[in-house]
């Protein structure tokens, strides 16, 4: 109810502004107020466009944008994970973009092939362990928590949540379905207790000694760290020597029926750009896809490693998959 009260009050304010000024973009956007609306706020000083948006969950947002069809406002699209990026190109939400600035700040293995939307920031999905209880040196790969060794000491986040659906659909790209089956019927085995709703409760669970390691999204421990600078716990960067640990996107795209396409693409190119980039990421403790930024001193901290190059596109095309091969792997 709160959602749809939300959104209501959303829509009503944007009502409330003219309809088609040419100077302004309307985006739809998954990511909070909080950070989207200091680089809303600098784009329109630096170009006077104005930007009106509504923030909600990506599932009301699509299903909202399918729903209005060609009537809907939406110029722009802003969702996390490339799982969700990849759902709504393919119901059709969002139309190719060709920019040659956009293929310059986005790696190709970070945006869509067809162009229909484009990584915008990097969260690594990797592992976080007891500082207190684990030899890093103990640590290895994504499979390897699927060892006897991890029995009772493992705590993961609940199935539902798109990372983790991505992160399997990657594993099922690389490992093939039967050996990934295996591997999350490993991790299941060794549960130390039913998953926890949020990457959050995970390492707070490792923290208060429920168990000994985990995987999360590294800004997850980041807002953690600076809420308590002495936790006990650290980031493990796996599959190192193997395929480089699973990476993911938050992106954009532009909406089929945009009503200020040229505009549209113009924020979009401004995103990416090392301008707006390091404003981007840190608000978020994300890593900049524009390879010409530099990370976000906190998060450089927790130093470098390899990331999987795969395309993050297969996380979309094989997520049906995944959901199907976590629920038969007893994963909930």
């Amino acid at each position: 109810m709160k959602t749809v009260r939300t959104l209501l009050l959303a829509c009503l304010a944007l009502s409330a502004l003219p309809a088609s000024a040419a100077d302004e973009v309307i985006v739809y956007s998954a990511r909070t107020e909080e950070l989207i609306k200091p680089l809303f706020d600098a784009y329109t000083g630096k170009t006077g466009v104005e930007i009106r948006y509504i923030t909600d969950k990506e599932g009301p947002l699509l299903a909202r944008l399918q729903a209005e069809g060609e009537n809907t406002p939406a110029d722009m699209l802003i969702t996390v994970d490339a799982g969700n990026l990849w759902q709504a190109a393919e119901r059709g939400v969002l139309a190719p973009y060709a920019s040659g600035t956009l293929e310059t700040h986005v790696p190709a293995h970070l945006r869509d092939p067809e162009n229909r939307w484009y990584g915008l920031s990097v969260r690594a999905r990797t592992l976080v362990y007891s500082t207190e209880r684990v030899d890093p040196a103990s640590l290895s790969t994504y499979e390897a928590l699927a060892d006897p060794a991890w029995k009772g000491r493992l705590c993961l986040r609940t199935s539902k949540k798109v990372y983790n659906q991505s992160l399997v659909a990657m594993m099922i790209a690389r490992l093939g379905e039967e050996r990934t089956e295996a591997v999350v019927r490993g991790w299941v085995a060794n549960l130390a207790t039913a998953p926890f709703s949020n990457d959050t409760q995970v390492m707070e669970a490792i923290a208060a000694g429920q168990c000994d390691v985990g995987i999360v999204n590294t800004y997850y421990f980041g807002r953690l760290q600076k809420k308590e600078p002495g936790i006990q716990l650290a980031l493990f960067w796996p599959n190192q020597a193997e395929s480089g640990v699973h990476v993911n996107v938050s992106g954009a795209g532009i909406t089929r029926h945009a009503k200020h396409r040229e505009a549209a693409g113009k924020l979009l190119e401004w995103l990416a750009s090392a301008e707006a980039q390091g404003l981007f990421t840190s608000l978020n403790m994300e890593y900049p896809v524009n390879p010409e930024v530099a990370p976000d001193p906190a998060v450089a901290a927790w130093g470098g490693f390899r990331a999987d190059p795969a395309n993050v596109a297969e996380a979309g095309r094989l997520q049906a998959q995944a959901v199907m091969l976590m629920d038969r792997a007893g994963y909930r």
